[in-house]
Parts: structure tokens; sequence; C-alpha cells
């Protein structure tokens, strides 16, 4: 699955981009943001457009697809988008849900609001374009009424790890349905995961994705749990990058989590499937712990069915 920016957005973030010095600063970013590092003060907006905001979009669309697949029945009216940014997460979900009406942008960086107010004045569709921004943070993520979706993409990286499953629980509280979390593909962007996973099974949350159960991870260090997708880099996103190759794979790891079940998935695909001339070796997450299946060249049905299975898919 490759995910290109939609073109409102695209065109506003060209407009709003700083001409000058910007693929230094980029590429400065993005190592800033490999190593752990906090967005919330001293970070430079417009090399944030061109680093991170086209991934994180990316990202973002990749699990709230996942979200539709599992819950084709859920139809959002009012989102949270919880440490928003420029509001990216914002602009994947009306691409899902082209009816949320009531949209909120919740930060503690003022310059982020501002950009996420400006980029939204961009779009066509109501409710992005009549936003609020709401200055705050995730632990008090202080709103009117629960949203049915909140989305925490790539935020809760801004608090230590020890204090993940708080902002999570408190995130859940402000949610009346669904909750995305979205953190950086890192061994520490999957504690966090952890962390929130823990606080929302406590509390009573079903798991969608990408968990086939509730129980306790099966994986052990050094391994984690997370994901991939592809996105194309623009004239603009290379040039920032100082980057030749005209893709980027951004891994993440993300939890869904709802008051109301989905159909449970038998198993998930935790690596890239391996294909050799016995068949397609894959990883699988079970109710019943960790598995490695092969399917085999010579069962040409499942075989041909395993060919369409990617790193992330769930298996029957």
């Amino acid at each position: 699955m490759s995910v290109d920016l939609p073109p409102q957005l695209k065109a506003a973030v060209l407009h709003e981009r700083a001409a000058g010095g910007l693929a230094g600063k980029a590429r400065s970013l993005s190592a800033h943001y490999r190593a752990g590092g906090a967005s919330n003060h001293g970070i430079d907006l417009g090399a944030y457009l061109a680093a991170r905001l086209p991934a994180t979009y990316a990202a973002v669309a990749r699990v709230l697809a996942e979200l539709k697949s599992r819950r084709p029945d859920f139809a959002p009216a009012a989102l949270l988008d919880a440490g928003s940014g420029p509001g990216t997460a914002s602009w994947a979900a009306v691409e899902f849900w082209p009816a949320l009406a009531a949209m909120t942008f919740l930060d503690n960086n003022r310059g982020f609001l501002d950009l996420a107010k400006r980029l939204a004045a961009a779009s066509t569709h109501a409710g992005l374009a009549g936003a609020r921004a709401i200055a705050g943070d995730l632990e008090r993520p202080v709103t009117a009424a629960p949203a049915d979706l909140v989305i925490a993409a790539y935020a809760l990286a801004e608090l230590p790890e020890a204090r993940a499953g708080t902002a999570a629980a408190a995130l859940w509280q402000a949610s009346s349905e669904a909750l995305v979390i979205i953190e950086p593909g890192t061994p520490q962007g999957y504690g966090r995961i952890l962390a929130a996973r823990a606080a929302l099974v406590a509390a009573g949350a079903h798991l969608v994705a990408p968990c086939p159960h509730a129980g306790p991870c099966p994986l052990a260090s050094p391994d984690w749990c997370h994901f991939s997708v592809r996105l194309p880099r623009s004239r603009e996103h290379l040039h920032a990058k100082a980057a030749r190759v005209p893709f980027e794979d951004e891994k993440f790891a993300y939890l869904i989590a709802a008051r109301t079940p989905a159909s449970p998935a038998a198993a998930r695909i935790l690596a890239p499937p391996r294909r050799n001339k016995a068949g397609i070796a894959l990883k699988l997450c079970t109710p019943a712990g960790l598995e490695g299946r092969t399917i085999a060249s010579r069962d040409r049905d499942a075989y041909k069915r395993a060919r369409k299975l990617d790193w992330g898919d769930t298996v029957s």
C-alpha cells in the first residue's frame, strides 16, 4: 500500500513551506524524530512539513484503513486530533469518513495549532475547514464532549514512557467509541504502545488491531511489534531530504481500541513474508502466541492467496 497526500493538503503544504535552507533542517529533524525527540519546542515548522508530515499522513492513513476494514459500521461524526501538530491525522480521517462534522485540534504548541488552522482553511471539507484549535495536553484533553474518534498520532512520544499509560487512559475517556494511537516503529515507540495497551485493557477497551487477542504480547526483546507503509516522495520531498530513492518506507507501531468489539482477527502478519521456491513463510501473532506458518507452493489455491499478503495483514 502506497499512500500519497491528498491534492488540497499537498497544495497547502507547498504554500506554507519556507523557501530557503530547508534541506539541512529537514534532515536534522528526521534524525531528531528517529532518536525519540519531542516536537513541543524548537521545531522548524517548514522542515516539519517537508520531513515528517508526508510520512505521518501515510502511517495514519494505513491505520485508519485498518479501522475501516475491521469496523465497517463505524461512522464517526466528531473527531479529536490529540497532539495534532499541523492537523495531519484530521486530513487523513476525512478521506475515510467524509461525514465528519465536528473536528478539534489539540496541541500544546501554539505554532502547530496556528499552522493546522491555516492548512485546514485550504480544504473544501466543511468540518476540517471549520475545525477548532485548543491549546492543551494529552493527559488532560479538555473538550466540550467526548468525540466518536480520538487519534493520537506520534503524540505519546512527547511523554516519558512511564506516563504513556496515563495519557492513553485520559484519551480513552475523551472518546465515546474509538481511540487510535500511532507511534514511531522503534523499540521506544513500541514500549509506549505496550503501556497504552495495558491501560486500555484495564479500562475495559476492546482491542481492534493489530492484536488478535487481549492477552500479554508474545514478542520478547530484542523483537518488537511494528509495521511499514510506503509513500512516494515528491520532488520537494526528495530535495528536502537530499534523497535519491523516489519513495520512503515509514515504520510505525499502533493500537486501535473501541468500546464496541470488532470481529476478531485470526492472526496478524508481523514481518515481511519470506518467499522462496518451496513457498511463503509467515510470522504470525495468534491468540495462542507466535506462530511460523509456511504456505507451500504446491498448494496452488492457498499459495495464490498468500502471494497477495503483506506485512501487517490479517490471515484466517
